[in-house]
């Protein structure tokens, strides 16, 4: 029917889950998988097929996926080339909306302006938009990043 599957997996469960929801589920995007680094093979399949995690970094330290933002895995994902976002996850719940899960993790990473564009390019890349759509989005970030065409103030 066209549909495609996501499935929360790999956030307080093993990488067993995102395997699960790989091969059982055919899931076109995993929500969370933190869990991934725990299974080198897992995670070069992940980075082969640019197959977009959806992390939510403040709650998983809400859930004790980890004891700190500290701890959280976001770099490291980032360095095995795979396709991660920023997410929030019910925001009222666990204290955060996007902007402030992207700016804790900014912050306590130091993040490179690289690193944020890229988690901006993967989260259009990471999308279910049309191709047409991610195209001119993404044409938008390089806009913006290299200044090459003005982003007109409506659109901002």
């Amino acid at each position: 029917m066209g549909l495609l599957t996501v499935a929360h997996a790999g956030e307080e469960g093993s990488a067993e889950y995102i395997w699960q929801a790989l091969e059982i589920l055919h899931a076109a995007r995993i929500d969370h998988g933190v869990r991934c680094l725990d299974d080198e093979r897992l995670v070069a399949r992940l980075a082969s097929e640019q197959t977009t995690l959806t992390v939510c970094p403040l709650s998983n330290v809400k859930l004790h996926v980890f004891a700190s933002l500290a701890m959280s895995n976001v770099p490291a994902l980032l360095d095995h080339g795979l396709r991660v976002t920023i997410n929030s996850d019910d925001p009222a719940y666990f204290s955060g909306y996007i902007a402030d899960n992207v700016l804790a993790v900014a912050e306590e990473f130091r993040l490179t302006d690289s690193q944020i564009i890229q988690l901006a390019r993967n989260s259009i890349l990471g999308s279910f938009l049309s191709q047409q759509e991610k195209e001119a989005l993404m044409k938008r970030i390089d806009a913006l990043v290299f200044n090459t065409v003005a982003v007109p103030r409506s659109e901002q």
